[in-house]
Formats: C-alpha cells, sequence, structure tokens
C-alpha cells in the first residue's frame, strides 16, 4: 500500500517525498503520463531499477494465439497484447567513473512530483557517489498535449561542491527485457522482442529506430534529438544499432558548474504505411518540437491545462485526500482519452500493461460521460472509435447467430479478445452501454454524432435478434452475463433488460426524429414498431416477497454464500471455483445497483431503497467498478456518510493502491467514478434528459463542494454548502440554460445565477451492512 507519508495530500499534486524501491511499480503507474496517443510510465530517467518499464502507443499491439484444450464453434482464435514499445526515457549519468544509481553511494534527497496544472513529472535528486562526488540532478519529463507524437525530457546536472567529469547517455531502447505481468504463457511469448529492426538512421544530435511487431505486422518509429547547454566545453557523439541508439555528452563541470540537456522524442506507428513516409513523420515531429523549445512546449502545455481545469475542476472543503484525488483522476482520464483521436481508450489508459492493453465497456459507461461534460471532444473521439470497428461487430453478431452488432467484451483492434465466453461473449449488456454514450453525449453536449444513429440501429437489431416474446407478450433476453462476473449465463438480468430497452427506444427516437436516417440504413418501416413494442414489453423481475429486484430471474432463490467472519482477502474468484460463486448469492461488483443509477426512473424511491440495503449486504467489491456507484446511490437513498466512504474508496484505489495492482496500470474507470461519485452522488447530477437534473447534498465531512460542467456549449457551475445550492453559467451575455433543482424547472443565464436552499433527503431505512470485512475503506480516510 502507498502510504500517506510517503504520498502526501496536496491540493494540485502527487509527491513522493521518498524513494521507495519496494513501491516502484506502484509509482511508475501513478506518475505516468500520457495524452491518449502516446504514455510512459514514471520510470526512473536511469532506467533501473523499475519496476515495469513501459512506453505505449495506443492500439500498437501483437497478435497472439488463444489455444483452447477443447475448442468450441465462435470461440475467438487470437488475442491482441499491448507492446512496449521503443523507450526514449533512458538517460544514463556516470560521475567521474561511477553510474548515478539510487541503490548506491549515499541519496540525500529524492523526490518526484506530478504536476497536475502542468502536466510535468518533476525529479529532484541530491546525490554522493560512493568516492564522495556530489551532484545534484534535476528531471521534468512531458508528454505534450498539444504535439500528439511528442515528449520531452528537460535533465540537468550540477556539480556541488568540486570539479567532476559528467557523461550523460541518452538513448534510445527497443525490446527491452520485461518483468513478468501476466501468468499467460502466450502472453509472454508474444512479448519476447516483439519488434524486428527495419531501419536505422543517425541524425546530428540523434537517431531514429524504426521496427516491424513479428506477427501483426504493425511499423513503427522512434526518434530523439537533443539540445545542449554546458557553461564549459564538451564532446557529443551517436551510435546507432538496430535495437538501440545512444547519444553521450562529455564535459568537466566546476563546482556550481551546471549540464542541461533538452531530449525531444517522436513517435508514429502504421498498419499501411511505407518505412520512409513513417521516418519522415517523426523527424518532423521532432523538428516541431525542436522549433517550439523546452519553454514552448511547457507553456504550450499549461495553456492547454488551463483550458481544461477551467471547465472541469472539482473543489472540496473538508476531505483534502478526496481533493487531491478527484484531480488526480480527473488527470488522468483526460491523459487516457485527450488525443486517443479515433482510438480506444483502453481500461489502464497508456499507464500500464494490465489486461493486456484492452478497452472493455468500462470507457463508455464510466470514462465518456466523465468527458463529455470535460473534454467533449474527446469523448466524440472514443465513440468514433467504436463506429470503426463496426464491421468486427458485425462479423461478430453474424458468428454468435444474431443481426446487427455485438461488440468485443476485450479488444484494442476491434475483434474480440476474450477466451472465456461466459464474461465475454455472454456480456451483451456492452453493446446497450455503447448505445448510452451515444445517446448521453447528444444530450449533453447538444449535438448529434453524424456516425451515432448508425450505432443505435445496429445495436437495437442486435437485440430484436437475440430477445424475444413469450406467450403473454413480455419479452425476454436469456443467457446473458450482467455487471455482475460472479452471475453468469443468466436470464433477465435487470441491467441488461432496463438498458437493451432504452437501447430500442434510443434506435426507433432516431428514425423518427430525422427519417432520412432509417432510409440510409436500411431501416425496414416495422423495425422501429417492433423496437419499441419490445422495449414497452421488456421484463423486469421482482420478488415480491421480499420487496427487491433480483439482479436476474431467480436470483434471490439462491442459496446465500457463506461469509467467513475473517475473509481472507483475496478476491473470491482466486479462493472459490465459479461453479459455486454462479449460483450463490453474492455479488463481485455492482449490477442490480447500476441499474437504479442509470436508470433511476424505473425505480420508485422505496424500491431504490430497499434495493440497496439488499445489495449492500452480498456485494464484495472484487471489481474497481463498484464503489463509485454504490457511492452514487447510497447518496441517493440518503446514506451520505455511507457514500462518503464508498467516494474515497474509489478515488483512492490507485493512490492508495487499494485492490493490490496497481502496478500494472492505474484503474481509469474508477478513477472517472471518483468523479462520479462526487458529482452525481453528491451533487446530484442525473442526464436522463438534455436537460441538466442536479440535487446538492453534502455528507458531514465535506463542508463545500464546487464542481463544473460543460453542457448544450455552455460552461456551468455548481456550488453547494449545507444549507445552499447555486448554479450559475460562466460564459457572456445571452447564454441561457434550462436545469432541474431539486426537481424545480429554473432558467440559468450568466446574469442570473439560481439560488436554493438544501432540500433534505431523509433516509428510508437505516444504513446498510456490509458483509463481514467488507465495509468500505472508512479506516483510510485521511
Amino acid at each position: 500500500m502507498i502510504s500517506q507519508d510517503i504520498c502526501p495530500a496536496e491540493p494540485w499534486a502527487v509527491r513522493e517525498t521518498r524513494l521507495d524501491t519496494s513501491l516502484l511499480a506502484q509509482t511508475e503507474s501513478v506518475l505516468a503520463l500520457a495524452n491518449g496517443y502516446l504514455g510512459m510510465r514514471g520510470n526512473l530517467d536511469e532506467g533501473e531499477p523499475h519496476g515495469i518499464s513501459g512506453t505505449y502507443l495506443n492500439s500498437f499491439y501483437e497478435d497472439r494465439p488463444l489455444p483452447y484444450p477443447e475448442g468450441g464453434f465462435g470461440y475467438p482464435e487470437q488475442g491482441q497484447t499491448v507492446v512496449n514499445v521503443t523507450d526514449g526515457k533512458l538517460i544514463r549519468l556516470m560521475v567521474d567513473d561511477e553510474q548515478f544509481n539510487v541503490g548506491s553511494g549515499v541519496l540525500h534527497s529524492h523526490e518526484r512530483v506530478l504536476d497536475l496544472r502542468a502536466g510535468m513529472l518533476r525529479r529532484d535528486v541530491d546525490w554522493e557517489s560512493p568516492a564522495g562526488r556530489r551532484v545534484r540532478i534535476t528531471s521534468r519529463r512531458l508528454v505534450s498535449f498539444t504535439q500528439r507524437a511528442v515528449a520531452a525530457i528537460c535533465y540537468e546536472v550540477e556539480a556541488v561542491d568540486r570539479p567532476v567529469r559528467i557523461t550523460v547517455q541518452s538513448g534510445l531502447a527497443a525490446n527491452e527485457e520485461q518483468a513478468k505481468v501476466s501468468d499467460d504463457p502466450r502472453v509472454a511469448a508474444a512479448l519476447k522482442n516483439p519488434l524486428v529492426a527495419v531501419e536505422q538512421d543517425r541524425e546530428q544530435h540523434g537517431a531514429v529506430l524504426l521496427h516491424r511487431t513479428r506477427s501483426s505486422g504493425l511499423l513503427l518509429a522512434a526518434g530523439m534529438d537533443h539540445v545542449i547547454d554546458c557553461p564549459s566545453g564538451y564532446q557529443e557523439e551517436t551510435d546507432v544499432r538496430t535495437d538501440w541508439a545512444r547519444t553521450t555528452v562529455v564535459t568537466l563541470l566546476p563546482p556550481g558548474g551546471r549540464l542541461r540537456i533538452i531530449k525531444f522524442l517522436g513517435y508514429g506507428w502504421s498498419t499501411s504505411r511505407s518505412t520512409e513516409a513513417l521516418r519522415d513523420q517523426v523527424a518532423a515531429s521532432l523538428n516541431t518540437a525542436r522549433y517550439a523549445g523546452w519553454d514552448g512546449l511547457v507553456a504550450e502545455q499549461r495553456e492547454y491545462l488551463d483550458d481544461f481545469w477551467d471547465a472541469a475542476d472539482v473543489e472540496i472543503e473538508g476531505d483534502p485526500a478526496l481533493q487531491q484525488a478527484v484531480r488526480f483522476g480527473l488527470f488522468h482520464v483526460l491523459q487516457a482519452g485527450a488525443r486517443a483521436e479515433g482510438r480506444p481508450i483502453p481500461g489502464k489508459g497508456l499507464t500500464g500493461p494490465g489486461y493486456d492493453g484492452h478497452a472493455f465497456w468500462d470507457t463508455e459507461g464510466f470514462v465518456l460521460p466523465l468527458l463529455m461534460y470535460t473534454a467533449p471532444r474527446a469523448a466524440a473521439d472514443a465513440l468514433r472509435w467504436r463506429h470503426s470497428i463496426l464491421p468486427h461487430a458485425r462479423d461478430r453478431a453474424a458468428t454468435l447467430g444474431l443481426s446487427g452488432a455485438a461488440y468485443p467484451w476485450r479488444t484494442i483492434g476491434g475483434a474480440e479478445c476474450s477466451a472465456y465466453w461466459p464474461a465475454g461473449t455472454a456480456a451483451l449488456h456492452l453493446n446497450a452501454v455503447v448505445a448510452r454514450a451515444v445517446e448521453e453525449y447528444r444530450m449533453i453536449t447538444g449535438t448529434e454524432l453524424d456516425f451515432g444513429p448508425e450505432i443505435l440501429v445496429e445495436t437495437a437489431r442486435l437485440w430484436a435478434s437475440h430477445g424475444h416474446h413469450d406467450a403473454s407478450g413480455a419479452w425476454h433476453v436469456d443467457g446473458v452475463t450482467g455487471p455482475d462476473e460472479y452471475s453468469a449465463v443468466a436470464d433477465d438480468n435487470v441491467f441488461t433488460n432496463l438498458m437493451a430497452a432504452r437501447n430500442l427506444r434510443a434506435a426507433a427516437d432516431a428514425c423518427t426524429r430525422d427519417p432520412s436516417i432509417a432510409e440510409r440504413l436500411g431501416v425496414a418501416p416495422d423495425e422501429p414498431r417492433a423496437w419499441l413494442a419490445a422495449a414497452d414489453a421488456v421484463h423486469i423481475p421482482y420478488d415480491e416477497r421480499l420487496g427487491v429486484h433480483p439482479q436476474s430471474e431467480g436470483f434471490t432463490r439462491y442459496a446465500p454464500w457463506h461469509f467467513p467472519d475473517e475473509p481472507t482477502g483475496e478476491p473470491l474468484m482466486m479462493t472459490a471455483p465459479y461453479f459455486q460463486l454462479y449460483r450463490r448469492q453474492v455479488c463481485k461488483q455492482a449490477d442490480l445497483v447500476l441499474a437504479m443509477h442509470w436508470c433511476g426512473g424505473d425505480f420508485t424511491p422505496e424500491q431504490k431503497a430497499r434495493n440497496v440495503d439488499y445489495y449492500e449486504r452480498i456485494t464484495v467489491r472484487d471489481s474497481s467498478l463498484s464503489a463509485c456507484t454504490q457511492a452514487v446511490m447510497c447518496a441517493d437513498v440518503g446514506h451520505l456518510e455511507l457514500a462518503h466512504d464508498y467516494a474515497w474508496e474509489a478515488a483512492m484505489v490507485d493512490l492508495r493502491d487499494l485492490h493490490g495492482n496497481t502496478r500494472d496500470g492505474l484503474h481509469i474507470a474508477s478513477l472517472a467514478g471518483a468523479w462520479s461519485a462526487i458529482v452525481e452522488g453528491f451533487g446530484g447530477l442525473r442526464s436522463h434528459s438534455s436537460v441538466p437534473d442536479l440535487a446538492p447534498r453534502l455528507p458531514s465531512g465535506i463542508t463545500r463542494l464546487r464542481f463544473n460542467l460543460r453542457h448544450s456549449g455552455v460552461r456551468l457551475l455548481v456550488e453547494a454548502d449545507h444549507t445552499t445550492a447555486r448554479v450559475s453559467l460562466r460564459d457572456g451575455e445571452g447564454a441561457t440554460l434550462p436545469i432541474l433543482l431539486y426537481g424545480e424547472e429554473v432558467e440559468v443565464t450568466a446574469e442570473k445565477p439560481v439560488t436554493r436552499p438544501v432540500v433534505p433527503l431523509e433516509p428510508l431505512l437505516p444504513p446498510p451492512q456490509q458483509p463481514p470485512g467488507y465495509a468500505p475503506r472508512q479506516s483510510g480516510r485521511e
């Protein structure tokens, strides 16, 4: 666990106050830099020691086989694994004849700071070599938001008290030896020297290396260039081999003398372009970066982030750790998607190799709503990727014997990569989640994506071909796996059924709203009528005896799970067979509760209260996607203190490594979910129509909340304490926005904010209990 003494709560930074090499893998994820296209883990400049060395390009992957002991029709045959591309972070230092290493000599001080406003990783080191030569080292690293293919490092060495000979080796390295990140030998085989050398170019102050993946055939180019500033004379030379390049600078520094090296990095990859074209692209990126200079890149980065924070910041008074965590989450969600531009947003972003670098429904469900309110262009780009892989989704639906499109459970390039069909193929709800994201984009931004209706229609066709009407006319969706992965291949999962019905209605509405859409997509006149008939007749199970909704048909009659008084702390899937989990009342994550979050209008307040009470007692949160939804719904039914605990857990999942796997990369959806817990939970924001619906209510541990949103092209500011809520617009004269505030329809203008007293919500039931040992991490609230 990453403790507070190593990472104290600060409002605009994540500061590692001392180096703990046992936590290197975790802090490499936390301190990672990315822009949605290029990502770099927070490895030490010298490369060693490290937990997991990593530099990633979005959608750059290697194929690997998916063999099965017992095959079956429709099983995916190939997987895809993200590749650690050519590493340009490397800068090694020799002080006289000794190599700088944090494990040797005397480390007088070592501090790293992730600056959330500057978008930069800073490192300051005071080191004395075993021979007594003392130097101060500072490095500043950024991955540019404004120049997509560019990263840069400013590296400085200062002689402290005596002359020293300094040798700096700045490198590019391909096919680095990787730490074990998976127990699957197929993954290890795919990642062992995955890059084949194609071409190498030596430049005046650097080099460009070109490689191709062995199986997927993707072409990669990585280049470096340098600007050197030294008060005394120096020698520079560059050496190039097939898998590495090295620019070496040697100088003699007097006491107080400082060597400064600016390292520019450029990356590019392609499925189809020539080596010459890709080499020239990277060379152009390096020239552009050099033209901007270090100071120019720093200024561009700050300007970009100033604009983002202006319409995205969340201010919390009363809980400094949560304040830091929500900004940390916002920053990393932006880093995951800002420049993805038609590529997916992986579950780990570009911070690590976890999940093989795959994208899941987590993106559309948890990440994109945040981006729609804060960086809508990035959200549109992510949905554009979903549209681009429709051919794969149509093929997958056909393989499954269905119409329309069946999106993959996990993928990089668009093909299904899940070898476990009960959790993958059967989890059809992801198609409705994608459709929900398309509709939410239209409602939140006021703009319809030109490709959006096609996604709605193709996913509606999937549901129409999978669901069926029974003899009484009720419409059922059978044999599916809902969000709770401890229940599989169930009938009439409530979340799936409600989301499918919304999908069907959205598709029918799109065709009615603009008849040309139906004509363009070949929608027959009877299709929308059938979609609406199914949606209106959807079966939603309800247990009259218990007064709750079973998360799927028959769930509440399953035998209860026996929770020991002292749980092991391990996820249940690691200590019990799925055979047992699937037939018991135990939930890996919020499922029925998520249905109430996203389809709240389909439940009464009493049903919500009783459902929350029931499912709190059997949910173990072995998924990081659970705590944020439980936070929102606990707040919705009046359990604000419990909601605060869940919000803290969702927000701190990586800053405190609560799930023990931050080493493999950050939980991007949970970080987005922390924003949801605060803005939707305590701010009461709902997006069930084109009119923002707000109902702020704060727990006792938060004294004041302010959050910014973009909605319908204007900037909205919501402020609340325990007595008053205020909504204002931050745009000029003439801007206006209708909203619902505690259910009252009001109109907000730039000149006329709306203020209302907070409307308290009395819970209908006492705070619910959780399984033994599974209460939220309230003891960790700082």
